[in-house]
């Protein structure tokens, strides 16, 4: 059996969202391909495979397919027309469908915050998922996405049938190696320029993510020799997420770190007072368990899928509300009892979700679906 894979959202530098879920997704199955000689898994690509992507081998070869412009359009389904082995099966894990295809095709879609705040997108990005995730989704076989609450949307969205949107959740790194190593507070100081107790926020900046309403909840802490660290590359419209330190008055007391890579990353979990992520909807939330992987007590929103996610180990609030954000941090501040209690349950909690485990549910479903048709 042949599987199809549009390799492209793994084959960054920085990977974030489901840049991260396509390459996680895309080692598994390379483990996988090691064990099962039965499988080809043939990944088609704009640009030449980064050096950190699966390594070639008899069962797992790389399509390097052009044009780049238009490439879902007019490049891969003419490849896919055209070539003498045809994959089986062709999956994409992401919003996005070859234009024409002559095999059965399956998407992931992670979440519709396009559809419920499309004032959060530019009008590129929004006319481009609005309407090729509608027709990818009509063509699509089969849909993955990574919760119950996004499963239902799509469902309801898009008038697909119950059994062909499937949710598989996403699962968290396991850092290892040589060049791992946790930091600690005088450490961190050196390198990020910590130098006090931390809140911890992690994400792209952008509206969705509702940091300006963070920060604004800062600025209402009783706790006030805190800092608050904020980790993210800026995505779109997050002017006002930069200017509202100095609008609140805790410029002297927030600290924008920009991308951060994954080696780093662990430490700053692992030393933060709390991590907070306010967000007004997601479709998974993998910070917040990342967050509770390094012993980092989670409060976030009570929306979308993060009370799905997070379980009973996180404490909720509603992100609407600045003095319920600033409520909570206070009490998981002050209350140590709280703290360990909830990182207790935290540890409980990342152990439902592996990438191991999404890769094994999603490569059951193409297998299926390449049988069937």
């Amino acid at each position: 059996m042949i599987i199809g894979i549009d390799g492209n959202e793994a084959n960054i530098e920085h990977k974030v969202g489901i840049g991260e879920y396509a390459y996680q997704l895309l080692c598994e199955f390379h483990k996988i391909a090691a064990q099962r000689r039965d499988l080809q898994f043939k990944i088609y690509l704009k640009f030449t495979p980064r050096v950190e992507m699966p390594v070639p081998t008899e069962n797992w070869h790389y399509q390097i397919v052009g044009p780049k412009k238009f490439w879902t359009q007019i490049g891969l389904p003419v490849r896919l027309i055209t070539e003498t082995k045809k994959p089986d099966v062709f999956f994409s894990p992401s919003h996005y469908a070859p234009r024409f295809s002559p095999v059965p095709t399956a998407i992931s879609i992670m979440d519709l915050s396009y559809i419920h705040f499309p004032g959060l997108f530019t009008k590129h990005d929004l006319y481009q998922l609005v309407n090729w995730t509608k027709y990818s989704a009509k063509n699509a076989y089969k849909i993955f996405t990574i919760s119950n609450y996004s499963r239902d949307d799509i469902i309801k969205t898009y008038g697909k049938s119950a059994k062909d949107v499937i949710t598989t959740y996403l699962g968290i790194k396991q850092l290892s190696g040589s060049k791992f190593k946790l930091l600690n507070m005088d450490e961190l100081k050196k390198k990020f320029g910590i130098d006090s107790e931390y809140i911890l926020f992690v994400g792209t900046l952008q509206p969705r993510k509702n940091v300006a309403k963070l920060i604004e909840a800062f600025s209402k802490l009783k706790t006030k020799n805190i800092k608050l660290i904020i980790v993210g590359k800026k995505g779109w419209l997050f002017e006002e997420i930069i200017q509202a330190p100095e609008k609140y008055n805790v410029a002297d007391r927030v600290k924008f770190l920009d991308f951060v890579s994954d080696q780093d990353l662990p430490s700053l979990y692992k030393n933060a007072q709390c991590f907070v992520l306010p967000s007004l909807y997601e479709g998974f939330g993998l910070p917040v368990l990342e967050a509770m992987q390094y012993d980092c007590p989670v409060i976030t929103s009570n929306v979308s899928s993060l009370p799905e996610v997070g379980g009973d180990a996180a404490l909720y609030f509603d992100p609407a509300n600045t003095e319920d954000i600033a409520k909570k941090i206070d009490l998981v501040l002050s209350d140590e009892k709280l703290r360990k209690e909830m990182i207790e349950k935290g540890k409980i909690q990342v152990k439902k979700f592996s990438w191991e485990k999404t890769a094994k549910e999603t490569l059951q479903v193409l297998e299926k679906l390449a049988e069937s048709s």
